[in-house]
This record gives structure tokens, sequence and C-alpha cells, in this order.
């Protein structure tokens, strides 16, 4: 009785993902969701060290224990409504690059409250629902040039990279040069350095997971060494959402000024466009695309998407995005929505391993050859741009540069989304500029001369 019960079970969950229509099995997609955990599982040591409290923002920023928990809690949340609802071997976490611009732009240089910063977040989680639902979403993607969304994606990994050269101290301030290499005689930047040299030689022979396998190298000599604490338990109850949950809600009429237009536009921007080049590379290399090339329930997926980041604002953390670790768990087999719930499960687990990622979090020299990882893996969008053509390369250039140089993602995109039109009117290309754009230069001039203080 008891075996008929399993074997009516499992074909209605194989019925339901379409496992054995897809070519694949129940073992096969629970390893791959634990290979995509594996690759993208970083996360939560290095979101709390990016938005949390005992960090670069210091009094400004997150508790780091809620931010953990908020970031566990949306990563199981987003990746079950993907692989429940859309059906797809993707995870979703808080992205790296949206977290970066919610804690040193939104909250360090424009001076917002983090629980403001939430409450925008929620805003463009909404928008990306509703666009995600209807046929605009068709519309914007057409409306924003495709060498203009390389850039942003190539910007993004360069300030990325600056901010985890920045922890390491390999990069340092300047008076005179502005910034200048570090003391490589200093222990926590050599630990920084090898764990920079270690997460890369991972990276280079193919190893999924390569990020978290660096981190944990770099713990553990930093704890041989005494530069990094050792952990005070292994496992905890979760806590620190009550100082968390809600303040996006509670906040949401702080929201409505000009300065946070520009906010919830840089994040809703860069979260569209992330969410869809995600998708479609992960959907692609699973063989899940039309023949068309287009995405098989993409209004699904994209909502699901934008669900993961409308629930993480309320819980507490920024910006909750696909993962393009989804891949490694895709090469693996994973071909269905079971392997985005297994994942899920994974993260779930490691949401009672506060005291062991809170050492990691804590420690910048740890992290920071993560950041700087992804930022390489982000700039390979440069190889993308048309850099013979002027009408293309100078706002690129001019976006990807930006970024870095004034410490800010929405800067970056502001200049680059002003300079596009001016170039294409420059060239003859007038007919070309989609009215949007338009709108987009007219807002960001309001930006910068009415709006950045």
């Amino acid at each position: 009785m008891a075996s008929d019960v399993l074997t009516r079970a499992r074909g209605r969950v194989d019925g339901y993902f379409g496992i054995s229509s897809s070519g694949s099995t129940f073992k096969r997609e629970a390893m791959a969701g634990t290979v995509t955990f594996l690759a993208m599982s970083y996360v939560l040591a290095v979101n709390p060290s990016i938005l949390g409290d005992e960090g670069a923002l210091g009094d400004k920023g997150i508790p780091m224990q809620a931010v953990f928990t908020a970031t566990a809690v949306a990563a199981v949340f987003g990746t079950l409504v993907m692989g429940l609802w859309a059906k797809y071997p993707i995870a979703l976490a808080p992205g790296m690059g949206l977290n970066a611009f919610f804690a040193y732009t939104v909250v360090l240089s424009m001076g917002i409250p983090w629980q403001v910063a939430l409450s925008g977040t929620l805003l463009s989680g909404i928008i990306f629902f509703v666009l995600a639902i209807t046929k605009v979403r068709e519309r914007i993607l057409n409306a924003i040039p495709l060498q203009m969304k390389f850039a942003v994606g190539a910007g993004i990994g360069l300030f990325v990279a600056f901010l985890g050269l920045k922890n390491a101290g390999i990069v340092v301030n300047s008076d005179a040069t502005l910034v200048t290499l570090g003391d490589f005689t200093e222990g926590t930047t050599l630990l920084a350095l090898f764990g920079l040299i270690v997460t890369v030689v991972f990276l280079v022979i193919g190893w999924h997971g390569a990020v978290l396998y660096g981190i944990v190298a770099t713990t553990i000599l930093g704890m041989v060494t005494g530069l990094v604490g050792v952990p005070d338990g292994i496992a905890e109850m979760p806590k620190g959402l009550d100082e968390t949950f809600g303040q996006a809600i509670i906040h949401l009429p702080d929201a409505f000024t000009g300065q946070m237009i520009v906010v919830v536009l840089t994040m809703l921007f860069v979260d569209f466009f992330d969410a869809s080049g995600t998708l479609i590379g992960v959907a692609n290399q699973a063989g899940l695309l039309n023949k068309d090339g287009t995405l098989p329930r993409a209004a699904s997926a994209m909502a699901a998407d934008s669900v993961g980041t409308t629930a993480g604002a309320i819980i507490g953390t920024s910006t909750t995005t696909a993962y393009v670790e989804s891949t490694a768990g895709v090469s693996a087999g994973g071909r269905t929505g079971l392997t985005a719930v297994t994942t899920a499960g994974w993260f779930l687990i490691a949401m009672f391993c506060y005291p062991i990622f809170s050492v990691v979090a804590g420690s910048a020299e740890i992290t920071s050859a993560a950041l700087i990882v992804v930022g390489i893996l982000m700039a390979r969008s440069l190889g993308d741009i048309d850099w013979q053509n002027l009408e293309y390369s100078v706002p690129a250039f001019i976006t990807v540069i930006m970024m870095p140089l004034t410490y800010s993602i929405a800067n970056g995109l502001a200049m680059g989304m002003i300079f596009y039109p001016i170039v294409m009117v420059a060239k003859g290309r007038i007919k070309d500029v989609h009215p949007a754009m338009w709108a987009l230069m007219v807002l960001f001039l309001a930006y910068f001369f009415f709006l950045v203080e």
C-alpha cells in the first residue's frame, strides 16, 4: 500500500514538472539543485557583508543577522515560486550589483535610510510584476538599445570588482592620485589575495561552486593564521526579521520623492534586463527555448522574478533576481522546476547556519574575492559591445566607466542614457531613437541638475 502511494505521488510530481518528458530523472534533478546551491550559496555571506551594519555602512546598514535571514528567506521563496509556478531550473536570490547599488549608492551616497531604500525595492518589484504580465514587457525590451544593456551589465561588473578590490585593501585611497595600490605586507590584504588566487584557479579549472570553495579555503586559512575569528557554533534558530519585516511597507510614503524615482527606475531597469538575459541564457543552455528563440512561459518566469523582489523587500533585503549560477545546475542535468525546488530546500537548511556565515560576512578580506570574481564574470559583456561604431561605443563607454569612477551605478546609467540620443542625432539616426529614450534623457538630466545633492 505504501509503495503504491509513493508511486502515485512520484507520478504526479513527474507529470507536474515534466521530468520524464524532459529526459531527466528525480535523482538528476536533485543533484542539479544541489550543484546550483553550491554555486550561489556565497550570497549568504556576501549579501550581509554588503548590506549589513558591521561593514562599510556601519550604523547606516541593516542589522547583519536580519540581512542573513532575509537573504535566505528571499532565496527560498523566490526560487520556490520559480520552480513551482514557472517550472524552470532557475534559482533566485538577492542580486549582486543591485545589493551594491542599494548599499553604496542609495544608502551611503544619497543618504537615504535603508528602510526607505527597501520601499524603493518594493515599488520596483511591483512595477516589474505589472510589466511582466502585460505586453508592455516586449515594448520596453525593444525600446532600450541592446548595446546599452551590455554596457550596464559590464559597468556594474567593474563597480562590483572595484568594491572587492577596495574591501581587500588591494586598492586604497590616495590624496595625490585618488586611488593607488595597497600595502601587500598587511595580513588581511595577503589573505584577500590568497582568496582571489584560489577562487580564480577553481573557476578556471571549471569547478562548480568555485566562489564558495574560495571562500571556504580563505576562511580556513584566516582562522589558522588568527586573522579571522572562529564561529561560536554551527547552527541556531533564524532570527532578526522582526527588525526588518514590513519596513518597506511602513516607509512607502517616504519613497515618493524625486531622488527615489531615479532609484526605483535604476533598480527596475537593471533587474528587468538582468532577469531577461539570465532567463533566456539558462533556458537556452537547458534546451528549453522555442524554435524561434523565445522563452516559453516567459510571463510566468518574469513574474516569478518580480514576486521574489517584492517579497524580498518586504522581508528585508535588496532586489531578488534570477542567478546565472543556475547554469551550473543545468550543466549537471537540471531541466525542470524540481531543480529549483531542491535548491530552495538547501537554502532553507542554510538558514539555520548563521554562526558560520556570520564569520565570513564580517570579514571583508574573505568576501572581497567573491566580489572581484563576480565583477569579472559580469564584465564579459564588454565583448558584446560594438566598439567600431561610435554611436554605440561612446554612450556604452561612458556608462561603463562612470559607474566605478563616480562610485554609483545610477550615475553611470544616467550618463549613458543622456549621451545615447545625442550621439544618435549627431550620426543622423534620430529615427532610430525610441521615444522612451528621450523621456529617460530628460528624467536623468533632471536627476543631475535638480536631484543630486
